[in-house]
């Protein structure tokens, strides 16, 4: 039976990605900082080592030996970057390299690191231009909410370090905007603000112009692309994680959902501060290419619109 070490398992996507791999019947350990935060699935189904990524002491202290291991842990709460920025970046980078160096203490056969579309900053991708993985915008390192794309290029960089230097096999897999089943009603990021308003019929409020471009992925479909990427993508390589058909501006997403999902129930207003006390990242013209993973034999095809009807029935019970 093939071992699998997971970190995050507490966070959407990590406690997701733990569940499936369990219902596949395969040996699975957890890293959590606090196990009873931990689904009951994966408390029952899963071993759960208690301890902080970023603690470089605690983490030398795991003395198994893992097949696979999939990175998914760090903070994604945009006002909790503004708030507290060192921890952010801390907690990416160092908690990254305690766990590739964990991979290669293990041996282990595939390692899997969650980064993020962030890591593109701001960058143009006009209409019929879509962005590889090789090309990156601009970041303002002067601005506080830039501790996150920032960490996480340079937790990138160090995948592709340990590989270089140690020949520890690991992909990056950056993620789109991934949701779908699995959401909490309680969630405050943006495709769950937009979802309640559709279950309690209120208007959806934008706090920005929406003139971000938005590109987002099935949350099912990005445990199948983590997990193909584990068994078939190349070391020290990124792949882009979307389903290209379903980019667009934030308020065209307000809209499609006000207009599709709710049936024309709702509509769209806007309430815009002059700062920006919700930590929104920066406006940026990204869409991403979903080609070089196409080309590795894996698409995407879950529509935005099922993807809110996945996530609506969860919240709706």
């Amino acid at each position: 039976m093939e071992k699998y070490l997971i970190t995050g398992a507490t966070g959407y996507i990590g406690s997701m990605l733990a569940k499936k791999i369990i219902s596949s019947r395969q040996k699975v350990t957890v890293i959590a900082r606090n196990p009873s935060r931990l689904d009951k699935t994966i408390l029952s189904g899963a071993e759960a080592i208690r301890a902080d990524i970023a603690d470089r002491e605690a983490i030398l202290r795991i003395a198994g030996k893992y097949d696979y291991i999939i990175h998914c842990a760090a903070p994604t709460k945009s006002v909790y970057m503004i708030s507290n920025p060192v921890e952010v970046a801390a907690a990416i980078v160092k908690g990254t390299d305690h766990i590739l160096n964990l991979a290669r203490r293990s041996e282990a056969k595939s390692m899997v690191y969650l980064s993020s579309m962030e890591v593109y900053g701001q960058i143009s991708s006009p209409p019929g231009k879509r962005t590889a993985e090789n090309e990156l915008g601009y970041l303002d390192v002067a601005d506080t909410r830039s501790c996150y794309p920032i960490a996480k290029i340079m937790a990138e960089n160090l995948c592709h370090a340990y590989h270089a230097e140690y020949g520890v096999p690991v992909k990056i897999a950056r993620l789109a905007q991934v949701f779908g089943r699995g959401v909490r009603p309680d969630d405050k990021r943006v495709f769950a603000q937009f979802a309640n308003a559709v279950r309690t019929g209120s208007d959806i409020v934008l706090h920005t112009a929406g003139n971000s471009m938005g590109n987002y992925c099935d949350l099912d479909e990005a445990i199948e692309a983590i997990l193909f990427l584990l068994h078939n993508g190349a070391d020290s390589e990124a792949y882009n994680v979307v389903n290209e058909k379903n980019t667009m501006r934030i308020r065209e997403m307000a809209e499609l959902v006000a207009k599709i999902i709710a049936g024309g129930s709702i509509k769209v207003s806007y309430d815009i501060p002059e700062d920006n006390r919700f930590g929104y990242a920066p406006d940026t013209e990204l869409r991403l290419s979903g080609e070089k993973l196409k080309r590795l034999g894996w698409e995407a095809k879950c529509s935005l619109e099922d993807m809110y009807r996945k996530m609506l029935r969860d919240f709706n019970g």
